[in-house]
């Protein structure tokens, strides 16, 4: 089975059931909403906030089988070349918001940099940037400006206290199995009014409603956690954040989003065959793409691409994103985490 084509399927008619505390309302009361081909636990989702999650929450050793070396790519180089300087062009042009407000020489922190695109493109800019990453296979063609520490949690990277002007999660809390500690963490090394920026796919956006199981961004089961919004500014917030606007519009993430989920709803191929033949080093056959296959891809891609970017920008307009990021801010009171969690760890 290929990293990206397990099956998902919705589950009709399920009761609600009790499951451990949600981290973001300690209700116990879930639905099961999906089952995900070859995992046995479901997705169930919160009936108080409507955060989706696995329950039981899958094991460390089954985590880490999803996320192999091919996962991320020789040499930090993910995709097929045109895609992939489309992905550090569109990176790029995004840090002008990342960056709004520091000051030349701010420490900023990348958590799960991954491959180090935003690194890269916060360094051209003066900061002093430092990464964390739970694979060194996931950093090897990292920019070595960018100072990487190589952990299996945040905690575990030993950052001293009010280290840092902004800290950034692009995309990576959803695939944490403990979201609150991280945000705990965060907190801690950040600087009172330091800021947080929080970057998720909507869970419950125009895009996720629309596409059910076959929703690209649910990428199962390498997302233990589904964020709505409204559950992941409650999150934030009571991890002693001061949450700002959210911002619903990611030309890298949503039009595609549209598009895969999609093919993955009208097809009868496997889930993500698109993606998976986009990348530089994909599953199945995508490597081994004939001359037709490719001008197919590419075709499929080009004309339905402005149609994606239309609903991405009318999705925006409704504020429900198929990504959203939220700007945070450390309370400059302290703005003491959740006490009663705290102390439940």
């Amino acid at each position: 089975m290929g990293l990206y084509d397990r099956r998902v399927r919705k589950i009709h008619g399920a009761r609600t059931l009790k499951a451990s505390e949600c981290p973001v309302c300690d209700a116990t009361e879930v639905r099961p909403r999906f089952t995900v081909e070859g995992i046995e636990p479901p997705v169930v989702v919160c009936t108080t906030c409507g955060l989706g999650r696995f329950f039981p929450m899958l094991g460390t050793e089954e985590v880490n089988r999803f996320y192999p070396s091919e996962y991320y790519g020789p040499l930090g180089a993910k995709f097929r070349a045109p895609v992939e300087w489309l992905v550090r062009v569109v990176a790029a042009r995004h840090i002008a918001f990342l960056s709004r407000g520091l000051l030349p020489g701010a420490q900023v922190l990348d958590v799960g940099c991954g491959r180090g695109v935003l690194c890269s493109a916060l360094a051209d800019r003066g900061f002093r940037v430092n990464g964390v990453e739970m694979s060194e296979e996931a950093v090897k063609g990292t920019d070595t400006r960018a100072e990487v520490r190589i952990a299996p949690k945040l905690s575990d990277a030993a950052y001293a206290a009010c280290s840092f002007d902004q800290v950034i999660l692009w995309h990576v809390l959803e695939h944490l199995p403990d979201p609150f500690a991280t945000l705990e963490e965060c907190h801690r090394i950040l600087r009172p009014g330091g800021r947080l920026i929080v970057a998720v796919p909507n869970f419950s956006s125009l895009q996720a409603r629309a596409s059910g199981p076959a929703w690209f961004h649910l990428d199962a089961p390498r997302h233990l956690y589904h964020f709505p919004l409204s559950a992941l500014r409650r999150l934030i917030e009571r991890c002693g954040f001061r949450c700002g606007p959210a911002h619903h519009f990611s030309l890298r993430q949503n039009p595609f989003g549209w598009i895969q989920s999609a093919l993955n709803r009208f097809s009868s191929q496997r889930p993500n065959q698109l993606y998976t033949f986009l990348q530089r080093a994909g599953q199945g056959d995508s490597r081994r793409a004939d001359g037709a296959t490719w001008l197919r891809m590419w075709l499929l891609l080009t004309l339905a691409t402005p149609a994606a970017c239309a609903l991405s920008v009318l999705e925006a307009i409704l504020r429900s994103g198929a990504t959203v990021h939220v700007l945070a801010t450390r309370r400059h009171d302290g703005g003491a985490v959740d006490a009663n969690r705290s102390n439940e760890r």
